[in-house]
């Protein structure tokens, strides 16, 4: 299956694609560029959240596949983003225990796509990852989710914190991924569960740890002391599943 990156340009494309409810992830303007039609795009764009850099003209010429960018470059999500309540609907039609990845701040959009495969594969019924500071459902998100964006719902929110306050009054408790954590085969992981995976560098943030019921590490043998960010989720995801199905 082909994805096309959807990348729009120019100020009219983009300011419409904004006032149409298309959700643009990230936009990119021309630094220094503050004119009349650019400050509307500017006003949609925190309106509807969406990340925004400021690059040199040299950096907007290399995104741009027209040549003809205006002065704004906008990514739009390949595909559209569920809500939280879509996820929770999914594992109350199927009568299981909600089991969800929360992702917080993944910015590798190969990281993201193989997260999500491994959240299809492990019977998760969704996953959540926030608006700032995080990569969204671009194509190559699609490309290397192989097919699992089509089956397992992805859902955006403003503060993952209140997500996760939020998910706590419906039953569930949080498990995060941390090397100075419990070994998770000492752990009970059954029952209504969100698995919180971290940032490629620096891991969970400590405001998301501190909300965490528990933290788990994955036992290390070799001479460097962390797993690529995929493969940890896949890691922990599977031991949840092992527990699951006791």
């Amino acid at each position: 299956m082909r994805y096309e990156e959807l990348t729009i340009e120019g100020r009219n494309a983009v300011l419409e694609a904004y006032r149409s409810g298309k959700t643009i992830d990230k936009l990119f303007v021309l630094d220094g560029c503050k004119d009349g039609p650019v400050q509307t795009i500017l006003r949609e764009a925190r309106k509807h959240d969406s990340l925004i850099q400021f690059v040199p003209k040299e950096r907007l010429d290399q995104i741009s596949s027209t040549g003809h960018h205006q002065g704004v470059v906008a990514y739009a999500a390949a595909y559209e983003y569920a809500e939280v309540e879509d996820i929770l609907k999914i594992a109350e039609e199927k009568g299981e225990p909600p089991f969800i990845f929360l992702l917080d701040g993944i910015e590798d959009p190969h990281n993201l796509g193989a997260i999500i495969r491994t959240a299809n594969l492990a019977g998760a019924h969704g996953v959540i990852i926030p608006k700032r500071r995080a990569v969204g459902l671009t194509a190559t998100v699609a490309r290397t989710s192989a097919g699992a964006l089509n089956y397992t719902p992805v859902a955006k929110v403003t503060n993952l914190g209140s997500a996760i306050d939020d998910l706590k009054k419906r039953g569930l408790w949080f498990v995060c991924a941390d090397m100075g954590g419990e070994l998770m085969y000492r752990m009970n992981l059954k029952g209504p569960i969100g698995l919180v995976i971290g940032n490629e560098g620096e891991g969970v943030g400590r405001l998301i740890k501190e909300k965490c019921d528990m933290t788990a590490s994955i036992p290390m043998k070799g001479n460097i002391d962390s797993l690529n960010a995929s493969v940890a989720a896949g890691v922990l995801a599977y031991e949840i599943v092992r527990q699951r199905m006791m």
